[in-house]
């Protein structure tokens, strides 16, 4: 039998794009005490196909989660509750037998832009889905894809049993339920933001013959367990029978938890292959622009959220046109003045969410025999992902306008560089968790939360809030703090008006503050 406070672990497990990681947390040190990693293939295809195999996200948790096991040394015995985060709007569907039907439309698929389009019409435009949804349709979110899966396979489309995102698709694998908690259901396109439920009228409009009753999860809050592990996957880890799964959520949600972001004055920005800017808000932020994603947090609060889809799979693509690593690539960046001498990108090179430009390309500007050099192309790539951030936290209005600190997460925040860039363009100060692995840390808290509040005996810590865990277990990494500084600040609020200035002449979008 377990006895003890030192004995309880909680994991944490984040389905991401590239790879699947688990984290094992001892809640009374605060410490990571292992992680495991294991990668998962992308498969993309013509005109914006994004796909990939949900077993294989399954072996990727297995292998990660062995991983951590072994690392750690732990008895699986002393696990008690696991939290799954996962990458939002992908959709999973599944057959009668719990068996996926067609690879996962991941969210960075715009092969369904079109068919967003015609959802948006239908919807009676911009307004017409704000006041159905709460937010307005965007190319990528769960609809689509669904509405793209009846056309174009509709024998599969008429075999679904159910719709999961690939976070409640892993908590299905582990407990066996299907349920979706409010946050990650706010990406479907199908799900009410203000009054938290499943909209049926606007499902019915996207699949007509499916019966939403039979084939959505059931929803739950965040604070929910999902349920307790399965007694097959408990023996394939050696884990307890009690162990309580909790609700999870997306990616963004739980890493708004794993940065403390579940307060006013925070913002969350991650610069991984796209970059989101979220901020926290206690009531439906009806201020934002209308591209602000208006979701809900994975807290009992909102989460508004922009996604662009270009940040480090921007540099990423520059840094193999040339050859360079990444040191080599960063070296250059330094090596540029601020404005790469008159040199400007529009990244898009996925298209773009915000602003809503799902065909767009990406294009140099003012290139000439001077100023033409890797250098400058480098730093102008940079400069411009960081210029999309900057236009996602103004479309957030007063909450962006709000903000007191940026609490920097993904690979791009690893850059000293990137850090300063993003506090003169953004003119707040920057600074890193101390553990870099925000949306699997998020999942490892909100499942110890989770676990106070299911209320099963003898697991229970002490009654903590959320709040009181975050501020416990969220530690900022201080040698990464980046302050505004003043030349860089005056350099780039030309350089901004300039990339605004380019977005209207190139793509009609209005030049703003």
């Amino acid at each position: 039998m377990m006895t003890g406070r030192e004995s309880r672990m909680w994991v944490g497990v984040d389905c991401g794009t590239q790879s699947t990681k688990v984290v094992i947390l001892d809640p009374d040190t605060g410490q990571i005490v292992a992680q495991g990693q294991r990668s998962h293939a992308l498969e993309e295809g013509a005109n914006g196909r994004r796909e990939q195999d949900p077993h294989d996200w399954i072996t990727a948790l297995e292998g990660a989660f062995d991983d951590a096991l072994e690392a750690s040394g732990i008895d699986p015995q002393r696990i008690v509750a696991i939290g799954v985060s996962g990458q939002q709007h992908g959709m999973v569907v599944l057959d009668e037998a719990g068996v996926p039907l067609h690879p996962a439309k991941l969210w960075c698929d715009t092969e369904t832009r079109d068919h967003n389009a015609a959802l948006v019409e239908a919807l009676g435009g911009e307004a017409g889905c704000l006041e159905a949804l709460g937010l307005v349709l965007q190319t990528g979110y769960t609809a689509s894809k669904l509405a793209w899966l009846r056309e174009r396979h509709p024998e599969r489309y008429q075999r679904i049993a159910s719709i999961l995102l690939p976070h409640d698709y892993l908590n299905f694998w582990l407990t066996g339920e299907r349920v979706a908690e409010y946050g990650d259901a706010s990406g479907t396109g199908y799900f009410d933001t203000r009054r938290r439920c499943w909209h049926q009228d606007v499902f019915a409009q996207i699949a007509p013959e499916l019966d939403a009753q039979r084939v959505l999860p059931r929803l739950i809050e965040s604070h929910e367990p999902a349920g307790h592990i399965r007694p097959e996957i408990a023996a394939r880890f050696g884990l307890r029978p009690d162990v309580v799964v909790s609700s999870g959520g997306g990616d963004n949600m739980m890493s708004a938890i794993g940065t403390g972001n579940i307060a006013p004055g925070r913002v969350t920005l991650s610069m991984g292959t796209s970059g989101t800017v979220c901020a926290w808000s206690a009531d439906y932020p009806a201020g934002c622009d209308p591209q602000v994603a208006s979701f809900s947090a994975s807290d009992g609060g909102w989460l508004p959220l922009v996604c662009t889809m270009n940040v480090t799979s921007a540099t990423t693509r520059v840094r193999e046109m040339f050859g360079f690593d990444i040191a080599t690539f960063s070296a250059q960046v330094a090596s540029a003045p601020r404005g790469a001498e008159g040199v400007q990108i529009l990244p898009f090179f996925n298209g773009e969410r915000v602003p809503m430009l799902p065909r767009a390309q990406a294009s140099f500007h003012g290139l000439d025999s001077r100023n033409t050099t890797p250098a400058n192309l480098c730093r102008a790539t940079m400069e411009g992902a960081s210029y999309g951030l900057r236009y996602a936290l103004e479309c957030m209005g007063s909450l962006g306008s709000a903000a007191r600190q940026i609490r920097l997460v993904g690979g791009g925040a690893k850059s000293p560089l990137w850090r300063q860039m993003l506090a003169d363009i953004l003119g707040l100060e920057v600074v890193c968790p101390q553990v870099t692995e925000a949306a699997a840390l998020g999942a490892a808290i909100q499942a110890g939360w989770c676990l106070e509040q299911s209320g099963d005996e003898g697991q229970g810590r002490h009654s903590e809030t959320l709040e009181q865990l975050c501020e416990r277990l969220v530690a900022l990494d201080h040698a990464t703090l980046a302050q505004p500084q003043a030349e860089g600040v005056a350099a780039y609020r030309k350089g901004y008006a300039d990339y605004r200035a380019l977005l209207a002449s190139e793509h009609g979008i209005a030049t703003g503050g």
